[in-house]
């Protein structure tokens, strides 16, 4: 590391990057080793909030804060319309570096833009919002969508985020996050961008990239976290790879090795990697064939007509989900004794046959709930069940020990859908002070902690594949199919993502819905390459209710075969 004064212009320069600190303009200039200037960053940041914009309205000088061969750091104080002071770090290590924002006042925050604000301290370049300068090739999503679209313009916009329904303009529901990083692709490397927060600091939703001639970066916290003193916001780490999953790898590690994510390894029992059937797709072709709806067949004797024909056809699974709806409602998660009139007996008949079971969760629905402990709006709609409220979460422990426990239904585990209905949005009133990100992960523990005390090798599943949430699930769905859509390279990009993501997780490889058959045996016999193999399927493909044949059947044993092989001698 290095730093050098060149008339009041400081320059850093480290092995992988240079950072300029110009004093003439409002900038920091990124560039690579060999000094094509890659980003123009504006680092006057805007922090707004309830009461209004933030107008960054005098500055002073860059002054170098610490300096060694491991880090130097350069800080410039500022003052604002909305705070009384400002502080901007950039924290600068061999390989990477950070940029810091740290406030001082009071107000309840809205949102955050890095790298993009309202300025008006220095006349010449005028006043209003300035933007950052990129000059990547291409830049780089991780969180899948819709579209199956991973890369985009620098002057496009993109966005990660924990919510997402299939709906125009929020089709991004598959991951519910992935990282809040995006990747660019310079001339011979990956610079990524990714928020570093502490624990107890995720308080937002979403990280979004607004491309135009220029961009800036924002966090959107729906003013639901108020600042009183000085606060430090989440830094935006800067890291460089090789290719795109590389970059995002990175940024991961730094999460790591910084204590601001937990991804110690976890005992891995070894039913959690043995193949999996899932009755949805089974449930959806019935509901095809008698023009219902699919959650109205989670019964018992469906269930075991779809047991049978896969035993029928030497195809045995190691976990069966039973999927929606098995429950009378959503948020209470009491067994419908209507459709399962011996749950515990069923489950039973899966042990003895060497199968565990998971049951299926809705996250957040508040079906079945009392209103004072859900999440309401503004005008007082329940729209999600509160992780934060005591009553409510005692009551979840509750029903998870009878559902898990010996004494009650024995499951397995749980597999959790719809986590992309985590309440978003200004006005909305919980219990207690969690949101965003840090609301997922106080959902997601109640779920795990409970489960683990019941057994310790329950298994908990979902689509979350965030590093900060990795302490509290074991495996990561790769989630619903994209019919239309190139199948395999759409999930061979979901299975990198998952794994540099929650490199301690298992991968459940999904299976629905699917186009046709043909496209669904080219994807069982993926499946080994990505993780475990995920079978939604007992006699037909629900979409174009082709039947599965003796060949089809051989398919599945011999993918599953081939994923035991590649798993031998594993721990």
């Amino acid at each position: 590391m290095q730093l050098s004064d060149n008339n009041g212009v400081f320059h850093v320069n480290a092995a992988a990057y240079s950072l300029e600190f110009p004093t003439d303009r409002p900038f920091v200039y990124v560039k690579q080793a060999q000094g094509q200037r890659q980003l123009e960053l504006f680092a006057l940041s805007s922090i707004h909030t309830t009461a209004g914009l933030d107008d960054t309205t005098s500055r002073g000088t860059w002054k170098a804060a610490s300096v060694s061969d491991l880090e130097v750091v350069l800080a410039l104080t500022v003052t604002s319309s909305i705070w009384k002071r400002k502080t901007v770090r950039f924290r600068c290590c061999p390989q990477s570096f950070s940029y810091e924002l740290e406030v001082e006042g009071t107000g309840s925050i809205t949102k955050a833009d890095y790298f993009g604000g309202y300025y008006s301290a220095h006349t010449r370049w005028g006043s209003g919002f300035f933007y950052s300068g990129n000059h990547s090739q291409r830049g780089f999503n991780p969180e899948p969508n819709m579209e199956e679209k991973s890369y985009f313009s620098p002057r496009e916009g993109s966005i990660v985020d924990t919510t997402g329904v299939p709906i125009p303009g929020r089709g991004d529901w598959f991951y519910t996050p992935t990282p809040f990083w995006f990747g660019f692709q310079l001339d011979q490397v990956w610079l990524g961008l990714g928020v570093e927060a502490a624990p107890g600091q995720n308080r937002f939703n979403t990280f979004q990239y607004h491309g135009h001639l220029g961009f800036h970066l924002s966090l959107d916290y729906e003013g639901h976290t108020h600042v009183a003193g000085t606060w430090k916001l989440p830094a935006i780490g800067v890291t460089f790879a090789a290719d795109e999953y590389g970059a995002l790898a990175a940024h991961v590690q730094r999460l790591q090795e910084q204590g601001l994510v937990n991804l110690e390894p976890k005992p891995q029992p070894q039913w959690w990697h043995t193949p999996i059937y899932c009755g949805w797709g089974s449930q959806c072709y019935v509901a095809v064939l008698e023009a219902g709806q699919a959650p109205n067949y989670a019964r018992q004797a469906l269930y075991e007509t779809f047991m049978a024909a896969l035993e029928e056809h030497d195809v045995r699974p190691g976990i069966v989900v039973i999927d929606d709806k098995w429950q009378q409602t959503y948020g209470e998660n009491s067994v419908d004794t209507e459709k399962w009139p011996d749950l515990k007996g069923f489950i039973a008949e899966q042990h003895r046959r060497g199968s565990r079971v998971l049951l299926w969760l809705k996250a957040w629905d508040p079906e079945g709930l009392q209103a004072d402990q859900c999440i309401r709006n503004a005008a007082g709609l329940p729209i999600a069940c509160d992780p934060t409220n005591p009553q409510f979460a005692e009551g979840f422990r509750r029903t998870i020990r009878e559902l898990l426990g010996a004494d009650g239904y024995d499951a397995d585990g749980f597999k959790i859908d719809f986590s992309a209905r985590i309440p978003s949005g200004p006005g909305i009133t919980l219990a207690g002070d969690a949101w965003g990100l840090e609301l997922m992960k106080e959902y997601l523990r109640i779920i795990y902690a409970a489960a683990k005390e019941v057994k310790s090798d329950a298994l908990i599943m979902a689509h979350t594949p965030h590093p900060y949430l990795a302490e509290v699930l074991d495996m990561i769905r790769l989630n619903d199919i994209n019919t239309g859509k190139d199948v395999n390279k759409a999930m061979t990009h979901r299975a990198k993502v998952a794994a540099a993501s929650c490199p301690t997780a298992v991968i459940d490889t999904d299976n629905w819905p699917i186009t046709d058959k043909s496209v669904w045996r080219s994807y069982v016999q993926l499946q080994p390459e990505l993780g475990v193999p995920s079978l939604y399927y007992a006699t037909h493909i629900d979409s174009t209710k082709e039947p599965l044949t003796s060949e089809d059947y051989a398919l599945i044993r011999q993918s599953w075969q081939t994923y035991a092989a590649k798993r031998k001698g594993q721990p």
